[in-house]
């Protein structure tokens, strides 16, 4: 699942914590889609296959709970965390009675629900998600946000990192500029814009500048592999 477009579903009707909970998880290169009500918030979780939904309790038209039961009712096992500034012992045990997987209080720091929904994804997809990749000797930790290559240390940008991420977690294989726009930027494009050019050309002047890694495939797209070595 992680080697794909990770794609999180945020049911929030406060404009500042909605805008603030995307913006963080589209910095960590996730995809998201953002629904204001309950309504709406179950509506997409039934017709989208979401990695993960972070859930108010407090909704308009359809509080979180009910949304929810109905997914589970629905048997729809996409991992949920609750937020919610009820703090109670009781308030909690409601939550992951109705079928949450997780509760997280407000206010919160992005950085802690971050990490409660990588965990989230990793049990339900039952695979370790890795801490770092590599490929030849170009190395990304995803904890500290860190590229290398050849031991020296690369500065990018939250997009440029997000590229890079997207295209060694499938090294060897062809991504597409629609693919590449879907991931890092999460929003329609023509296809036919420049936008991924540019980014990959600010990527490879940082990683890449004799063009080892990162390949062009003519009106295909974009593959990252190890140069072959000689023999």
């Amino acid at each position: 699942m992680m080697s794909n477009v990770v794609r999180i579903l945020v049911v929030e009707d406060d404009p500042k914590i909605g805008s603030f909970v995307v913006k963080g998880f589209k910095q960590a290169g996730f995809a998201v889609d953002i629904a204001a009500d309950g309504e709406r918030g179950l509506e997409l979780a039934t017709i989208t296959n979401y990695d993960a939904a972070v859930v108010d309790i407090l909704l308009p038209k359809l509080d979180g709970l009910s949304l929810v039961k109905r997914l589970r009712a629905q048997d729809l096992h996409v991992p949920v965390i609750f937020l919610s500034a009820r703090a109670s012992v009781d308030d909690r045990v409601r939550g992951l009675q109705a079928g949450a997987d997780d509760y997280l209080t407000k206010p919160f720091a992005f950085s802690e629900l971050l990490a409660r929904v990588q965990a989230l994804i990793r049990r339900a997809s039952q695979t370790p998600e890795p801490v770092r990749l590599t490929v030849g000797d170009l190395t990304l930790d995803l904890i500290n946000r860190e590229a290398t290559r050849a031991g020296q240390r690369i500065d990018l940008q939250s997009r440029e990192f997000a590229l890079l991420e997207y295209l060694m977690r499938n090294a060897g294989r062809v991504v597409t500029k629609t693919m590449i726009l879907e991931h890092v930027w999460d929003y329609s494009f023509d296809p036919q814009t420049n936008v991924v050019d540019v980014l990959v050309h600010r990527v490879r002047a940082k990683v890449d500048p004799d063009k080892a890694l990162i390949q062009t495939l003519r009106g295909v797209g974009y593959v990252l592999k190890a140069p072959a070595t000689a023999p």
